[in-house]
């Protein structure tokens, strides 16, 4: 028996498998054998005519030709010898880059097509850019600093950029994404098999969000963390409690949800023991509220600004104490805040509590400061904008949290003074931001501005109260960053020596007088008097600029060895020669004033 050896081939069966092959692998540099007969070029002249694949495979050899055929077969090349041929995976050139532009799903190339056409990502490889070669790490720095829109262009460029762009797509780990109106749900599905390591995600949705979008987004992010759905104006959410409960349940790594326009819920039951974060707003009427949320930091619950709103906080608080025991963070804004929604909340125990907030109850009174303060003491927030509590509230405030508290809201109260606020932040050292618009002020009076009163006086009944028309305010803290006074209209006089400030808002302060306000705020940086008079503006934009140049410009000087630097004593400084030609510095502090 002989072994298997390799048949024959005649030159027309070599020419078509050569042909065959280049068809498949393309014409290569460097082949020094004939593509016809598979004889070496050098010196060679083929005898035989080119033809094509077809052709050459029903072509029959005549005799004339066998002796050169046999003579062919001795010095066959291994191209003529039958061999598996490995195909090739097919390059598409027609494959579009995704457009946020363009919403119609037909020109979305398949993401099925483009993950079988990957190839190993090597950070080594150099990438040819027209005038020279660029490492394909330094590419994909680059790169991934470019924003969507930017980078759907860059992947038209040429194939290098549409592999690498196409290697970020698929390592995206956060998305954000404008969904247009009445766009179908399978855009955003493509454009989430994009990014298989997807674990944030955020969707502003100018189309209605139902459960096929859900669905959709359940699907196309597998290893799904952080979701946030931003409604649009004239967009509805039509998810139902029902429908978001499946979805947090299955999704297993979701530990934050953010969503708007949850007014269809109607009652719901979230469980899951991964969930850190939650935040739902406009809820409206929920019959029932169950958080099975063990793992669960942070929630916030902003109810509809409706009168007949029927749920029950004082079962939902009770509930939050026994399911959700690691809580931190607790903000609810709602119109059915009382005082027994806070009795509810500190029967809870929440004893990691650190920043509550309890927005717009009216019926919260400084009674429900008492309970907050005997059950929290290590609070660092505290917001009860929209309350009824006083100056005694913040008197107990002050007593409670005096070592911890460093952010304090109470804006929209009306029965808070000025008084009030000066005692605040005075007893509390580590105060950074205090918010107390719209307290200074009588919301059933119509007072004249800055500029009526200076055309006529102002007659003033006896039975007026004149606390509430000019009330003065001096603060005087270390530490505070942020003051907001805004809508703040019965302040006639304010004095702020502050030397960490750097927000100051003084929006629809029109009674504020000019020549009683005083700027001691060596870093402001920015001043909001939207809704003020132009004289106080710009004593403002004089107090902010005169405060920069007379403390900047003669600060300090460096010597000339440019070791040392020497204080200008006050008494010097009208004499100080041309700050430009002696070499002295310029800091200049930027400020804005917007109005």
């Amino acid at each position: 028996m002989h072994g298997h050896q390799p048949h024959p081939v005649t030159p027309a069966r070599a020419t078509a498998y050569s042909d065959a092959l280049l068809a498949k692998k393309g014409k290569r540099r460097g082949n020094y054998s004939c593509s016809r007969c598979g004889q070496p070029k050098k010196g060679h002249v083929c005898h035989l005519p080119p033809q094509s694949v077809t052709d050459s495979n029903s072509a029959a050899v005549t005799p004339a030709d066998s002796s050169t055929s046999s003579a062919a077969v001795i010095t066959v090349s291994p191209l003529c010898i039958v061999r598996p041929v490995h195909r090739q995976k097919p390059c598409s050139n027609l494959r579009r880059a995704l457009s946020f532009d363009d919403i119609d799903v037909r020109e979305l190339p398949d993401s099925d097509d483009e993950r079988g056409d990957e190839e190993d990502f090597s950070p080594d490889v150099e990438v040819d850019i027209g005038s020279g070669t660029l490492p394909m790490s330094c590419l994909w720095e680059v790169m991934r600093r470019l924003p969507p829109p930017s980078l759907l262009s860059a992947a038209k460029v040429c194939k290098g950029w549409r592999d690498v762009t196409k290697h970020l797509w698929n390592a995206a780990e956060e998305l954000r994404l404008r969904v247009p109106a009445n766009t179908q749900v399978g855009f955003v599905g493509s454009v989430l098999q994009k990014c298989p390591a997807l674990v944030r995600l955020s969707l502003t949705m100018e189309s209605d969000m139902d459960a096929t979008m859900l669905a959709c987004i359940a699907f196309g992010c597998p290893n799904l963390e952080s979701l946030e759905i931003i409604m649009c104006e004239g967009s509805f959410n039509r998810i139902t409690g029902d429908e978001l409960g499946r979805f947090i349940a299955e999704k297993r790594c979701l530990t934050t949800l953010k969503m708007e326009g949850c007014c269809h819920l109607g009652s719901f039951v979230l469980c899951s023991n991964t969930m850190s974060t939650l935040w739902l707003s406009d809820l409206h009427s929920l019959s029932k509220m169950v958080f099975n949320l063990p793992n669960l930091i942070e929630i916030s619950l902003d109810f509809s600004r409706q009168e007949n709103d029927s749920t029950d906080l004082t079962s939902m608080m009770d509930g939050l104490g026994r399911t959700c025991p690691r809580l931190h963070n607790i903000h609810i804004a709602s119109l059915q805040l009382s005082h027994s929604v806070v009795l509810s909340l500190t029967a809870a125990n929440l004893r990691g509590l650190r920043m509550l907030s309890l927005v717009l109850g009216p019926e919260i009174t400084d009674a429900s400061v008492v309970a907050i303060s005997k059950c929290y003491s290590n609070l660092e927030l505290l917001d009860l904008s929209g309350s009824s509590i006083s100056d005694s509230g913040l008197g107990m405030i002050c007593n409670a949290f005096p070592e911890t508290l460093t952010r304090l809201l109470v804006a929209l109260c009306p029965n808070i003074t000025s008084s009030g606020i000066q005692f605040a932040t005075a007893q509390l050292p580590l105060l950074e931001l205090m918010d107390c618009g719209m307290t200074i002020c009588d919301l059933d009076a119509q007072y004249p501005t800055y500029e009526e009163k200076s055309v006529s006086e102002l007659q003033i009944s006896p039975n007026s109260k004149l606390h509430l028309t000019h009330q003065k305010l001096f603060i005087k803290h270390a530490r505070l960053k942020k003051l907001s006074l805004w809508g703040c209209s019965s302040l006639d006089s304010l004095y702020l020596s502050c030397p960490n400030l750097n927000d100051l808002n003084l929006n629809s302060c029109k009674n504020l007088i000019p020549e009683k306000l005083v700027l001691q705020c060596p870093k402001l940086e920015s001043v909001y008097a939207i809704g003020c008079q132009d004289v106080l503006v710009q004593a403002v934009q004089t107090q902010v600029s005169n405060d920069s140049s007379s403390e900047n410009r003669y600060s300090c000087k460096r010597m000339a060895d440019g070791s040392k630097r020497v204080g200008i004593p006050f008494s010097f400084r009208q004499q100080l020669p041309d700050y430009e030609e002696s070499g002295w510095k310029i800091r200049k502090r930027r400020c804005a004033v917007l109005v």
